[in-house]
């Protein structure tokens, strides 16, 4: 029995986690041949398509993925949220998620964690083994912690993320070769420190799946120029998760998966400019760009994605919708959301979720007051421009969904049916013996 075993515990039992942000179960189960690490992964433990959260977008679902509760508990409902009692925004960091977290519980428990590349975790926690800050960290010296850490994986090509703006030309070549160096190098780090062997619970996310997704994603689903390096690509993925899987010793448990599911993007449609045709917005300058733009007389706003807020008094700084008519005009506004057909006549949004419905806890009094889930195909922007079109296209053919999400666990006795994300946390809690009490999440444990 080594120093590490002897400090760990070593009847303790562990887990890896290795996210790939974005992965949508269907990409995964119906190309076994193309994916056999994967494949082999479901065949020997358990596998399913599990739901996302209201909204599926990746600041919100890491959180709360990482807690177990949704964003009415962890306060980040988006990329962009808005400050209590003002027009001011404000993009959601680490320290702005309220919950514990699950290595804060698996540290207080006495254990060690190692957290790679988790989204929304910048600035890194001082109070873990180790932290790479991912997703919205400007650089990975302020991202690492330890420093040593920093410094060791600046020396063999670490990068935070790929960059996305080469996803934007109209050939792909130089972004694909990007997402695989980014790919390699996070796989390079993933390794070195899974083979460090010191932790109990090591937490590593891809998220240049989710970039690859977004530029090629229509490729992939309607054969398109880029389809075998879309598959190229994540024949990469599986392979290094074929190679995890082999690294790991007998005593941890893997789990793979993704915080919401992916599908083609045919038009983004931009909420706001939506609202100001219908009469629901106007602006109080010729040239606005922010939320404090709006007019007093705005009945309803939007953030990414989908969400809208009423402009209401006694909340808003400016709110024109007295708290008596707040049900008759958010319900106004949901059967509007509802009847909204795009281009070809197809409905827009699938359906409208209530604030009451998706969120509740502590930091609620930011939430949406609406939650507009829309039919795939329909990417719901936001924006505060005061023209343009409604519908529009860019460079992105992907988008989020909240179905379709992926879970792997290499334990054939979890059961995989009716998950979401916040099944995820007290799944590994339970699988690391940590106790909790059963109120601390809003999902259970599936083991």
């Amino acid at each position: 029995m080594g120093l590490f075993d002897r400090l760990r515990g070593e009847d303790d039992p562990r887990v890896a986690f290795i996210g790939v942000d974005g992965v949508p179960y269907s990409l995964l189960a119906e190309n076994p041949e193309a994916f056999p690490n994967v494949a082999a992964l479901a065949d020997e433990g358990s596998a399913g398509e599990i739901s996302s959260i209201v909204p599926p977008e990746s600041s919100a679902c890491w959180p709360a993925l990482t807690t177990g509760v949704n964003p009415g508990s962890t306060g980040v409902y988006g990329f962009q949220d808005r400050e209590v009692g003002t027009y001011e925004t404000y993009v959601p960091m680490g320290q702005d998620v309220q919950a514990t977290r699950i290595w804060d519980r698996v540290t207080d428990a006495g254990r060690q964690a190692t957290v790679l590349n988790v989204p929304v975790t910048f600035p890194p926690q001082r109070n873990v083994q180790r932290m790479v800050s991912g997703f919205l960290s400007p650089d990975l010296e302020s991202a690492s912690h330890p420093e040593s850490v920093g410094d060791e994986l600046a020396s063999s090509g670490y990068r935070i993320d790929v960059d996305p703006k080469l996803g934007h030309d109209d050939d792909k070549t130089d972004f694909i070769e990007d997402a695989h160096e980014t790919l390699d190098a996070r796989f390079d780090a993933f390794a070195h420190y899974v083979q460090e062997d010191d932790w109990d619970l090591f937490m590593g996310v891809f998220m240049t799946t989710d970039r690859v997704n977004h530029f090629l994603f229509e490729d992939y689903e309607r054969d398109g120029e880029y389809a075998d390096a879309f598959f190229e690509f994540y024949r990469a993925v599986d392979e290094y998760v074929g190679r995890l899987r082999d690294m790991l010793p007998d005593d941890v448990t893997l789990i793979v998966a993704s915080d919401h599911g992916f599908t083609t993007l045919d038009y983004e449609v931009h909420c706001n400019q939506w609202l100001a045709e219908e009469g629901w917005l106007s602006y109080r300058t010729d040239d606005p760009e922010e939320l404090d733009d709006i007019a007093d007389e705005t009945r309803a706003y939007s953030f990414i994605p989908g969400r809208f807020y009423l402009n209401l008094e006694g909340r808003e700084p400016r709110g024109s919708v007295s708290p008596d008519d707040y049900e008759q005009v958010r319900d106004e506004l949901a059967e509007l959301l509802r009847s909204l057909e795009g281009p070809d006549g197809t409905p827009v949004v699938d359906r409208v979720v209530e604030k009451e419905t998706a969120f509740r806890g502590d930091h609620d009094e930011i939430a949406p007051d609406l939650v507009a889930i829309p039919t795939k195909g329909f990417d719901l922007k936001s924006g505060f421009s005061g023209e343009g079109p409604v519908f529009d296209t860019g460079p992105r053919n992907g988008m989020h969904s909240f179905d379709d999400t992926s879970l792997y666990v290499d334990d054939p006795d979890v059961e995989i049916d009716d998950v979401d994300l916040f099944d995820i946390a007290p799944t590994i809690l339970d699988l690391m013996d940590v106790d909790y009490r059963r109120g601390d999440f809003d999902g259970a444990s599936l083991v």
